[in-house]
């Protein structure tokens, strides 16, 4: 559900109102979707940065670029059986946690906020091989203390009493979650095309941001079908108020900076590729301008 803002450009039609027909490729496997622009199956995907970290750490080479952000706050959470006002991450310290294991990111960014709250992460005790759902049903069923779980597993659990959110962590502050990515080369040979998607996602976020969550659950409502408007209308307001959607396409150094420094003390990276070598907001600014 975070993705919405990609999901209401495509179903407000907002690229064809660019001039630009997109064709959308189904991306089941998160890991795969930079294969498929590497090896020309796609134009462009849309997906974590941190994809493109683990790439220029493997190859200083890489041609991938980030750009065109829509997600810049992590929108995962820490939620127990019972209220727990007042937690901190230092009440972490003897407790099960169920951490995500579908997606590394995550965690790679929560054991950056435990460390700084003056714990060990590798001292936590940790449950990993589990999926969000089974985490979520864990704690509902009080086999587990706490699971870091991502909209709509939330809303659900609020609605049906099995769960409280104990933490946010997009209140670390602004963290890389989800761009455009595509290869330097792509990038300038259609830049008319990707600076014309720029712009539809300009402008659809200008509206994301003033439609409020019953209209976006409506718009977006065809790529959930089985998901209840309740649920999601909930879980679309959470995302708003903790502000993890961007107002423009820009992507500022922030947070790239700091799930770069993620992945380092995860030691997910050996090295830091930067900012300048894995982002190109110059197409966005001409886009914009």
């Amino acid at each position: 559900m975070f993705y919405a803002p990609y999901y209401a450009a495509l179903a407000r039609d907002a690229y064809a109102a660019e001039g630009v027909t997109v064709r959308v490729l189904p991306g089941e496997v998160p890991s795969l979707a930079k294969d498929s622009v590497l090896g020309g199956a796609a134009h462009l995907a849309w997906g974590g940065p941190m994809r493109i970290l683990l790439a220029h750490d493997a190859d200083p080479a890489c041609p991938l670029r980030n750009f065109g952000a829509a997600i810049l706050g992590d929108p995962f959470l820490l939620v127990g059986r019972e209220p727990r006002p007042g937690f901190t991450l230092r009440d972490l310290a003897g407790m099960t946690l169920g951490t995500v294991a579908e997606v590394p990111t995550p965690w790679w960014a929560l054991q950056e906020d435990v460390r700084q709250a003056g714990l060990d992460p590798t001292t936590l005790s940790r449950v990993t091989d589990r999926s969000m759902a089974e985490n979520a049903a864990a704690v509902a069923e009080g086999r587990l203390d706490v699971a870091q779980v991502f909209e709509p597993l939330v809303s659900q659990m609020e609605m049906a009493g099995t769960g409280h959110v104990w933490h946010a962590c997009a209140s670390r502050g602004p963290t890389s979650y989800t761009t455009f990515y595509s290869t330097a080369a792509n990038i300038a040979e259609f830049a008319p095309e990707f600076m014309a998607m720029i712009r539809a996602l300009a402008t659809t976020q200008s509206w994301f941001h003033a439609a409020g969550p019953a209209a976006i659950a409506a718009t977006i409502r065809p790529y959930f079908p089985e998901l209840d408007q309740a649920v999601m209308e909930r879980a679309i307001a959470r995302y708003l108020d903790l502000g993890i959607w961007t107002t423009t396409p820009h992507f500022p150094p922030e947070p790239f900076e700091r799930l770069e420094r993620h992945m380092l003390t995860a030691g997910a990276i050996r090295r830091a590729p930067g900012y300048a070598h894995c982002v190109d907001d110059a197409i966005v600014r001409r886009a914009l301008a």
